[in-house]
């Protein structure tokens, strides 16, 4: 088997940590070098002493002249640092970007949730994605995109777990476009390896939840738009009740609107996404159990994704260190809304584990290899 060398950038933050301890136990990767700011100069074991494969190595600065030249490199930055960087960056084989630089399709929605350069987009790691239909009315699926990608985007971590909960509700047009509502609990990690004493310090934090990001401005809202989007692509005219020019968070005109809340709970990892949107006419004429057939549907075969037997619900303890999703699915008939759960590990399948399960499609490997779906429960 090809060893593929692999130099990581960011390597003291926590999706650097989490994409460095996948890779450690990989058999096609080889971690040759890794990088920092402020770490620069530090041994690795230092920040990341749960690695101890790694752990003598010595964290460079990161440059290009350090990075280029490695068969992959992996970009754990902040927006707007990786995509300046990685305009001097060559590798023999894929370039991964864990950040955002590098995910939207719209320049406006760039410049309306970020701001600053807008880079060009990607190919979009998260092989599951549902991008339309073919002929004959089968998914297609963003893995079609990924063999042989030279620059990978890595999605959003409460990206990921939105789309995954939701997504076959927009394919098959089962609910009105125009108000979909998303809550999330996140953990801590969630929030990036700061410090912050309002919400970050354990003794304000502990016992506590607080939403955060709130009133439509968290980053996430256009790329999860641009995430339901291409999975109605062929049911929005169907489902939505909105005029057809009524605008939307990616900067276009897609009809799809979502209301996002992030709230904060005492837990370093985990991402649970309770997501729900009125039915539309064809799915109030649904019953349950067609229903939950459309996403049984949507994700058969598709070995990261469980979903869970009938009342049986999410919880993120289930999914610690491992690529899985749960998801689960109920209908409120009163209210005559759907809803859609899904529980993850931010920081593996909604960052490292879905960045090295797209990039093992794009060289060619087993898109499982080196990654589990078991977790650490309790």
């Amino acid at each position: 088997m090809s060893t593929y060398t692999v130099a990581v950038a960011g390597a003291s933050g926590y999706a650097g940590g989490e994409m460095l301890r996948i890779l450690a136990a990989h058999p096609a990767f080889e971690v040759t070098t890794v990088t920092g700011d402020s770490s620069a100069g530090d041994r690795l074991g230092k920040h990341m002493p749960h690695i101890p494969a790694l752990k003598d190595m010595v964290i460079e600065p990161t440059s290009p002249e350090v990075l280029n030249g490695h068969d992959v490199i992996v970009l754990a930055l902040p927006h707007g640092v990786s995509g300046a960087l990685a305009q001097k960056l060559n590798a023999k084989h894929a370039i991964v970007d864990l950040g955002a630089d590098h995910r939207l399709e719209s320049g406006e929605a760039w410049s309306q949730y970020y701001g600053g350069n807008f880079f060009e987009p990607w190919v979009y790691g998260m092989p599951e994605l549902i991008v339309g239909k073919d002929d004959e009315g089968h998914y297609r699926h963003q893995r079609q995109q990924l063999p042989d990608a030279p620059f990978i985007a890595g999605p959003g971590c409460n990206v990921t777990a939105v789309t995954l909960a939701f997504q076959p509700a927009l394919a098959e047009g089962l609910v009105q476009t125009d108000d979909i509502v998303a809550d999330l609990a996140v953990g801590y990690s969630g929030a990036g390896k700061n410090l912050k004493r309002t919400n970050l310090l354990a003794a304000e934090a502990l016992g506590s939840a607080t939403p955060y990001s709130v009133g439509g401005t968290h980053r996430h809202i256009p790329e999860i738009v641009q995430n339901l989007t291409h999975a109605a692509s062929t049911n929005l005219n169907d489902a939505n009740t909105a005029s057809d020019d009524s605008a939307s968070a990616d900067g276009g005109t897609s009809g799809i609107n979502v209301a996002f809340t992030p709230i904060l709970v005492p837990m370093a990892r985990g991402i649970l996404a309770v997501v729900s949107a009125r039915l539309s006419d064809k799915g109030e004429a649904m019953s349950d159990e067609q229903i939950r057939q459309i996403w049984n549907n949507a994700y058969q075969g598709e070995e990261f994704i469980e979903l869970l037997d009938p009342g049986e619900m999410p919880a993120t303890a289930n999914v610690l260190g491992s690529n899985e999703a749960q998801v689960q699915i109920a209908v409120d008939r009163n209210a005559k809304r759907l809803y859609g759960f899904a529980a993850i590990d931010n920081l593996n399948r909604g960052t490292a584990g879905q960045a090295v399960q797209s990039l093992n499609i794009a060289l060619g490997l087993p898109e499982d290899q080196g990654l589990t779906t078991i977790g650490v429960a309790p």
